[in-house]
């Protein structure tokens, strides 16, 4: 059952695969969207023009064009959450299209309730106040104000650059986050290629946010070799 402040949404759907945006339309409508069905990257900007939108799932390979480039065209006038649809489950493609502009990207074949957690997380995160000055979690509150970290009734110690990490993850929540542009907001763009520092961070910051076990991390989620995730 979809949440009542998402139902009556407005979700631009563009795959050039017939079964596919068959499939979507049955999909979102179920859920209580409105779906607004493009074939191609032409369709989708001329549906994107003419009514507002609050959301876009994009096929990567269309026939008059890529779904990167609709990503980026798109991005020239809007801040609709997008996510990008693919079977090609490349680590470079995802980072592509994120840099072009995506704010998730799902590969085929992907489960329906997966597809629709994903957008439900985008437009969360879409629909949160501009400044944000307190985020929850489960048991975890940050107040991004106060540089403090509670996770139940105990406050959690963070050093500068593990609240720093923390905060870019928590004020960009349900969106999947590029080890670059982790590395570019929290270290500056000289260090857009530290991996290793960005994998030991992240790796203090999941010991303190769940332990016992930070294997089993509820708070910042791994896509390999992509980035990480703030749910």
């Amino acid at each position: 059952m979809l949440p009542s402040a998402q139902a009556g949404r407005r979700v631009l759907a563009c795959d050039d695969e017939p079964q596919i945006l068959r499939a979507l339309k049955v999909m979102l409508r179920s859920a209580g969207y409105v779906v607004l069905a493009a074939r191609d990257m032409t369709e989708a900007l001329e549906l994107a023009k003419e009514s507002p939108v609050d959301a876009a799932l994009i096929d990567l390979i269309l026939p008059d064009g890529s779904g990167l480039e609709l990503c980026r065209r798109l991005r020239r006038w809007s801040d609709m959450p997008i996510i990008v649809l693919s079977a090609v489950g490349d680590e470079e493609q995802k980072v592509a299209a994120l840099e072009a502009g995506a704010d998730d990207y799902v590969t085929k074949p992907f489960g329906p309730r997966e597809l629709l957690a994903r957008l439900q997380a985008v437009l969360r995160r879409a629909s949160a106040p501009a400044s944000v000055g307190m985020v929850r979690s489960e048991d975890l509150e940050i107040d991004l104000a106060a540089h403090r970290v509670r996770r139940g009734s105990d406050e959690l110690h963070l050093t500068p650059t593990e609240f720093e990490l923390l905060r870019v993850l928590a004020v960009n929540r349900g969106r999947l986050m590029t080890h670059r542009a982790l590395l570019a907001d929290v270290w500056g763009p000289e260090h857009a290629d530290d991996t290793s520092v960005l994998r030991t961070h992240i790796a203090r910051l999941r010991r303190k946010l769940d332990p016992p076990d930070p294997a089993t991390a509820r708070h910042i989620h791994t896509e390999p070799g992509v980035g990480f995730r703030f749910d």
